[in-house]
């Protein structure tokens, strides 16, 4: 043991810690500092970032016997508080660099170093700054945190006031369109945020600790598991396998009726086999998180060992086994039907392009592992705390699983760091819940970031060959296309993902005779979830580089062949309904000055040089607004003595569902004359807030902001007099009058079935023109992103700051996508770095946002999505600009230096 004088943010301390204990531990868990937080735990990711006698350095490395006696540390606690912000606090909340949130902490302590040493940095050196201290966000694509420190840096140095910077709004006036900052920013910028780990460190002392016990291989039979040795070792309470279960032991996946499985393939704890790397096998309790560690290393478990399919050929094989007995590999199958038979069209037409494409299996790699906890309440229900973005979903999904009622399980959404959809469906919430009814006590489980990794889902890859094939003087005629979606071993949401295959497939271009086929493949790898774009990302990929090929035998510029396709009035979907609005032409010409410079640009460049060649590329990136057909949301609005309370379950994984709320409700009730700060709003917890659904397929700005407007309307026709004044909340309860009302809004729309694929399922779209800009080094293959324009139309633009982080985020996510991110090989892709995880210097300082906004028809304030479409195709449009700089064509992603290379080679 060690005894520390250290001096904490200005306080002496005297601290007893083990010599080989954590810095980022001995702050969170003995001096209650959580402002810290622990991502990766391995060093390369910055989110644990303090100062060590005025060096920056990652705490969840810093062991104790390295932290000389009298030491000063500085946390974010130190930083600044809410009373006292410091410049970058100020400055990170004007530019809405907190978006989860989780990274914050880290970056700023981060910046405050870097202005304590030069506070006039370049954005280049900024740049090399966090490059250079592994500082990483997955959110924000990292401008908006550049901008940040710049302004920090102007206001240390008196150049500027807060008041240049922090945009008022003047009282009365609309927070729509505005840069209102998110109600979340403050605690963010200053470490209060408390996510689930901080939380995990609040509960009571009776909590035990939960570790898992995991599958090393992909594919076995379960011959035995041994919990005899575990059970003796001191502090563990408990060891738990599926005989410990008190349900049917299997999450209910809500497979679709032509599914060929029921759905219910996914143990709680796997009984009879292991389906993939990191299936839970058992579950050690503890009194200390050590003792569980040491209880799950004690459990022997006896394998036969399976031949494990990794990918969906493999599993398609004519010899291939079943994975689940009794259910075909090839699950799910589909087909879309538009127009005439698309064969005699291929073999008459004068222009057609073929190709096979593959998207990988691209690692979701929020910075903030996976995390929660579980109690009984006194009334007997099962509560459980979790980042779940689809709390109502998740309640169904587990109880039969875990043994309860539907209507006895209530699931609280903590604080999120970032999931970009792999939390739209169960990952630890059954684990939970099975150990706490088990037990009788509260139970806590963490990831670390392996597990993360290897054990929560991924895009599903798809396997695509399309074919396209256009007249003479241009115009698209027929597309033909067969997508399989190999979905790991569960099947969870397989089927839904795999319809997109033919809802955006081509999508953007009035093509008038589809034919095409799909299908979804059960594989031992890792299992597949929603990942922001949700199949946009995967078929788009095909059909936006197939234009450009089609484009190249046809002899036009890749801009103009799709100008001269786009949807214009008239014109239908793959799924012949008409799309929302028509806005892509006016897009197209906000793109277009910024695609001829940049053409421009890459000729001169190339003039110049020998060693590196430039390119540009083009693509048309789309998305739809819901969960197909007729989706529904709730809200409720209640008045108060304050002002008012807005209840919704509009799931916040930082795209800022606190703003969102609060200015569809502020604008709904401005005839009350209401400030922000007395809208309360009350989110993400079941045993309060209504069923809103799940935050996904970009759809709560859309469909739970009509939610909530519905509400808020109702509470103000309560209120009305006769007059056409309001009454007051004391004359309310005067006259006996309710003070909470209900607001529900059904989208109209209507499924697109399996077979023929036709239907009107979304409703509303969200529309963008991308523009890549790329260097290419002949010597190594390496590509660099140098630009990224995106022109947007989202219909009307609820919160500035909001949307333009969703832009920035999406397209450097798919910079990662398209160069360099991947989970494929278990001894590899294991940590952020090894994913593929862009850094700063990965990404362009330079990312322009353009936007038009054109009124969509089914949002109450002409409002659609925002955080799918910038991920939709930003990779294809990568891939044609490296295309275009150096006549390299990749079409199985990630697009690596060696793939590049070998082409360039040929």
């Amino acid at each position: 043991m060690l005894k520390k004088s250290l001096t904490i943010n200005g306080t002496k301390t005297i601290l007893v810690t083990e010599a080989e204990d954590k810095l980022s531990d001995v702050l969170r868990k003995q001096l209650g500092l959580t402002g810290t937080k622990v991502g990766c735990g391995i060093g390369e990711c910055g989110s644990c970032s303090v100062i060590l006698n005025g060096k920056l350095v990652r705490s969840c490395i810093t062991r104790m016997k390295k932290v000389e006696e009298n030491s000063e540390i500085i946390t974010i606690e130190g930083v600044g508080t809410k009373d006292r912000l410091h410049p970058l606090q100020i400055a990170w909340m004007v530019h809405g660099g907190a978006q989860c949130g989780y990274c914050t902490p880290g970056f700023i302590v981060s910046a405050k170093v870097l202005l304590d040493q030069n506070d006039n940095p370049t954005r280049e050196e900024v740049r090399e700054w966090f490059q250079k201290n592994r500082n990483l966000c997955r959110c924000t694509g990292y401008k908006p945190l550049v901008d940040s420190v710049m302004d920090a840096a102007k206001l240390m140095r008196g150049e500027i006031e807060v008041k240049d910077i922090w945009k008022k709004i003047p009282e009365g006036a609309s927070l729509m369109g505005t840069e209102y900052i998110r109600p979340s920013a403050l605690a963010k910028v200053t470490g209060t945020w408390d996510f689930g780990a901080d939380l995990g460190l609040k509960l009571p002392s009776n909590t035990l600790h939960a570790k898992l016990v995991q599958a090393d291989v992909s594919h076995a039979n379960i011959i035995s598991i041994d919990t005899s040795e575990a059970e003796q070792v001191p502090g563990v309470y408990a060891v738990l396998t599926y005989k410990d279960v008190k349900g049917t032991n299997r999450i209910n996946g809500l497979a679709f009726p032509t599914n060929k499985g029921d759905g219910l393939d996914r143990p709680i704890l796997n009984d009879k086999k292991v389906f993939q790397f990191g299936d839970a096998l058992a579950i050690v309790l503890a009194e200390n998180e050590k003792a569980a560690h040491t209880g799950v290393d004690k459990v022997k478990v006896e394998l036969e060992v399976l031949p494990a399919y990794m990918n969906a050929p493999d599993a398609m094989a004519e010899d291939a086994i079943e994975i689940h007995p009794g259910t075909p590999n090839v699950y799910f199958e589909n087909y879309i039907a538009k127009g005439k038979e698309t064969a005699p069209i291929m073999e008459s037409a004068p222009y057609v392009a073929e190709d096979s494409f593959y998207v990988q299996r691209q690692p979701h790699l929020p910075i903030e592992p996976d995390v929660g906890f579980a109690y009984v309440d006194d009334d007997g229900k099962l509560i459980i705390h979790s980042k779940s973005i689809a709390i109502h979903f998740h309640a169904l999904m587990i109880a039969e699983g875990v043994g309860m009622k539907p209507e006895d399980v209530y699931i609280v959404q903590n604080n999120t760091g970032g999931t970009f959809g792999y939390k739209f469906s169960p990952t630890i919430e059954a684990l939970l819940g099975v150990a706490t009814l088990a037990t009788g006590r509260p139970v806590y489980l963490e990831f670390n970031m392996f597990q993360q990794i290897t054990y929560t889902g991924k895009r599903s890859p798809f396997w695509t060959t399309m074919k396209m094939a256009a007249d003479k003087e241009g115009k698209l005629l027929a597309m033909e296309s067969d997508w399989s979606v190999d979905h790991g071993p569960y099947s969870e949401f397989g089927d839904l993902l795999t319809q997109r295959g033919f809802q955006f497939g081509g999508a953007g271009y009035h093509i008038p005779n589809i034919r095409g086929n799909g299908r979804t493949v059960c594989t031992n790898h890792g299992w597949g979830s929603a990942f922001r774009g949700y199949g946009a990302p995967e078929i788009m990929f095909p059909s936006e580089v197939l234009i450009d090929e089609l484009a190249e035998k046809v002899g036009m510029d890749p801009f103009e062949f799709r100008y001269k396709n786009i949807y214009r009035e008239g014109d239908t979907t793959p799924t012949s309904c008409q799309p929302d609005v028509y806005c892509l032409e006016g897009l197209f010409e906000k793109a277009r000055p910024v695609y001829e410079e940049a053409k421009k640009n890459a000729a001169r460049k190339n003039e110049e040089s020998k060693d590196k060649k430039y390119g540009v590329g083009i693509t048309v990136n789309i998305y739809g607004c819901g969960l197909d057909g007729p989706d529904t949301s709730e809200a409720w609005a209640e008045l108060t003595p304050k002002g008012v309370s807005v209840g919704n379950s509009w799931e916040d994984h930082g795209q800022g569902a606190d703003i969102g709320t609060l200015t569809y409700a502020h604008e709904t009730l401005k005839p009350l004359n209401l400030k922000p700060e007395q809208i309360d709003l009350v989110m993400n917890d079941m045993t309060k807030t209504p069923n809103s659904g799940p935050s996904g397929g970009s759809r709560q700005n859309l469909v739970t902001g009509n939610a909530t407007t519905a509400a808020c309307r109702n509470l103000l026709e309560a209120m009305k007099k006769e007059d056409g004044t309001y009454r007051t909340y004391e004359e309310m309860v005067e006259e006996g009058l309710e003070l909470k009302y209900h607001g529900k809004w059904t989208a109209p729309c209507t499924d697109t079935p399996p077979e023929g694929g036709q239907g009107n399922p979304f409703a509303g779209y969200m529309y963008g023109v991308c523009v890549a800009e790329v260097e290419v080094d002949l010597n190594t293959g390496k590509t660099k992103v140098e630009k990224m324009t995106l022109a947007s139309d989202v219909g009307t633009i609820i919160n500035k700051l909001a949307v333009d982080g969703q832009m920035y985020g999406g397209l450097v996510q798919g910079i990662g996508l398209a160069l360099s991110e991947d989970f494929d090989d278990l001894k590899k892709h294991t940590t952020l770095t090894r994913c593929g995880i862009p850094q700063i210097k990965d990404v362009p300082d330079v990312i322009q946002l353009m936007y038009t906004e054109t009124k969509r028809p089914n949002n109450f304030y002409g409002a659609s999505g925002a955080g799918e479409m910038p991920l939709a195709a930003p990779h294809a449009a990568i891939i044609n600009a490296i295309y275009n700089a150096c006549g390299v064509r990749v079409t199985h992603l990630p697009a690596l230096p060696e793939k590049v290379l070998a082409g360039l080679k040929k």
